[in-house]
């Protein structure tokens, strides 16, 4: 018997917002996927670049930002327009999350909510730079994604990183400063998918920063990607810091990347509320799932 659900989606407009690969084929593996699956459960689709300034947004009854991969070089424009579009139809993530997300001193905010996460300090243009003597440290910008501009050094590589926070301070860029977590090498990063409020899948990847890789070589996001089952610690951890989530309750979408600490406890190496790759391709069984949610949501 074909569902209330099934029923309805043929009233349903949906965006899948995404960035404009250019003469490149797009990276979103998951995008045809994801729209036909949405097809095929009765709703009208259209995939739209988000800075198309041709689209009209009004014109659907739910836009997802899906793969807007572009969007951490223009976070401004990008959030801008995340506003616009919140204005005149659903949006999902909505724009009050995008905007909390889209720095990474959210990081500071769960922190203080008591959600364990990996040590962060932040360092402005005009601050004083304060870097670890005694081990390894990252790098990073607060408004980035994919390992932009991120580096991983040793105390005895001071200057270059000295150099990559005055690259960053130049752009304008504040820089988050973190002690590299030895556990990554051994262990891996776990993200943690939930969709709909609830768990989807869980994927594990292996070291992204390399020693000696440069800050502004292209990085490989998710080296050796594989399935992963969460332990209990695991989604203890995933679930607080999705609670501690300003508007958590309309959180369409996220992904919740974990690491050991030092302690050997998971803890949130950064949280993804915006335009979190689903590896749809490793965990078809997940598609289904995904698509009546998003259905949901546009009725």
């Amino acid at each position: 018997m074909e569902s209330a659900v099934a029923r309805s989606a043929a009233r349903a407009r949906i965006a899948l917002a995404t960035y404009n690969p250019g003469e490149e084929p797009s990276a979103d593996r998951d995008l045809p996927v994801l729209a036909g699956a949405l097809e095929e459960a009765g709703a009208e689709v259209g995939v739209r670049y988000w800075d198309d300034p041709e689209v009209d947004w009004a014109g659907f009854d739910l836009v997802v930002i899906r793969s807007t991969w572009d969007y951490s070089w223009r976070a401004a424009e990008f959030v801008a327009w995340a506003g616009r579009c919140g204005q005149v139809t659903r949006l999902a993530n909505p724009v009050g999350v995008v905007r909390w997300n889209a720095d990474k001193r959210y990081i500071g905010d769960l922190a203080e909510a008591g959600v364990p996460v990996v040590p962060t300090r932040y360092v402005a243009p005009g601050d004083p730079v304060e870097l670890p003597d005694d081990r390894e440290f990252v790098v990073k910008p607060t408004a980035g994604a994919g390992a932009r501009y991120a580096a991983r050094y040793t105390p005895e590589e001071r200057e270059t990183a000295v150099r990559h926070l005055a690259r960053m301070h130049a752009e304008g860029l504040t820089a988050m400063v973190q002690p590299y977590v030895k556990n990554i090498d051994a262990g891996g990063e776990r993200a943690l998918q939930f969709f709909g409020g609830r768990l989807l899948h869980a994927s594990r990847k292996g070291a992204v920063l390399e020693p000696g890789t440069s800050y502004d070589e292209d990085k490989v996001a998710h080296p050796r990607l594989e399935p992963w089952e969460p332990t209990p610690a695991e989604l203890s951890v995933a679930e607080r810091a999705l609670a501690a989530v300003p508007d958590a309750g309309e959180v369409l979408y996220a992904r919740v990347d974990l690491v050991d600490g030092d302690d050997g406890e998971p803890c949130v190496m950064e949280l993804e509320l915006i335009e979190p790759n689903l590896f749809l391709w490793l965990h078809p069984e997940s598609v289904p799932a995904v698509a009546e949610a998003i259905v949901t949501a546009a009725l």
